[in-house]
């Protein structure tokens, strides 16, 4: 079939969503809010309203524009929260990836392929490296560069400084499993080396949907969480873990949480997350996964 769609004036577009059932309380206001954020990032946001199976696309539930706007602001919200977090995350992981293994291999052990379970995974793996390397223009790496020849590639205390949190990710689910990468699990308050791999995959995943002002709040995750059975500081019990679902954003959250609890012990995200749900516009909480009476759990008190 060939896209034959045509692009529609400003005007045209809310007579459109008014057509399928969308209110609005101020039509002019309405335009002026579409050309600075346009109708199709907003249909992220109409579309768990709307019937998607008719071609036209009805809405299905009384709902106006303006509170279309307000779930696309809380998403956003939402997004700066989570980012803001999981930088605090990736750093401190970093730092102790970086710190184990020089201490164990010496300065240069990403480049060392018999300490990795997958040769040719680690050869991938270092070639992204070294092109994030190469696009750095980071003063340190620029330094390492101009004075030194060898080894070509600057010490893993520079060069995971300015690696992607994803390439990061990849390298560390790739060596070999022993006291250095327990004992960085050990200071995050996991008992299990693949949960902290898992959780760093999918970290870099709704990173990367932040970065890139994605969708977060009810998206269905393809990163898959686990959710750890035992750990070394309060969590959740086996029988409440299985009425969570792990695709969804509420998952994902209290993984961030219980790692934000090891790096800085008190910290306001908990705070901050139920001042941002209280306020979720059209009763979205559940698209996100979260569990009735998330809020009075001991885990986030």
């Amino acid at each position: 079939m060939k896209y034959n769609k045509q692009a529609i004036s400003l005007s045209a577009q809310v007579a459109q969503l008014k057509a399928r059932g969308l209110q609005f309380q101020d039509e002019v206001k309405a335009e002026e809010t579409l050309s600075r954020i346009s109708y199709y990032r907003l249909r992220a946001y109409t579309y768990p309203f709307q019937d998607n199976e008719n071609d036209n696309h009805p809405f299905n539930r009384a709902i106006d524009f303006e509170t279309i706007i307000e779930l696309y602001k809380f998403d956003r919200a939402l997004r700066l929260l989570v980012f803001d977090a999981i930088e605090k995350i990736e750093i401190a992981l970093r730092t102790q990836i970086i710190y184990h293994f020089s201490m164990k291999y010496g300065s240069h052990w990403q480049t060392n392929p018999t300490i990795y379970r997958d040769v040719a995974r680690f050869a991938q793996h270092l070639a992204t490296l070294g092109k994030e390397i190469d696009r750095s223009d980071e003063t340190f790496i620029k330094h390492y560069k101009a004075k030194y020849t060898s080894p070509t590639q600057p010490p893993s205390w520079m060069s995971l400084e300015v690696a992607s949190m994803g390439t990061l990710s990849k390298l560390y689910q790739n060596l070999q499993r022993g006291p250095e990468k327990t004992a960085i699990a050990q200071s995050f308050g996991l008992r299990k080396l693949d949960i902290l791999e898992n959780w760093m995959f999918c970290f870099s995943s709704i990173r990367n949907i932040c970065a890139h002002h994605g969708r977060l709040w009810n998206r269905r995750m393809t990163a898959i969480i686990k959710l750890p059975y035992q750990t070394n500081a309060p969590f959740f019990e086996k029988h409440e873990i299985k009425q969570v679902y792990t695709n969804k954003l509420y998952a994902t959250i209290c993984c961030i949480k219980y790692m934000l609890n090891a790096i800085e012990g008190a910290n306001d995200f908990g705070l901050q997350l139920k001042a941002l749900i209280k306020n979720c516009p059209a009763g979205q909480e559940k698209e996100m996964g979260f569990i009735t009476n998330w809020d009075q759990h001991p885990f986030w008190n």
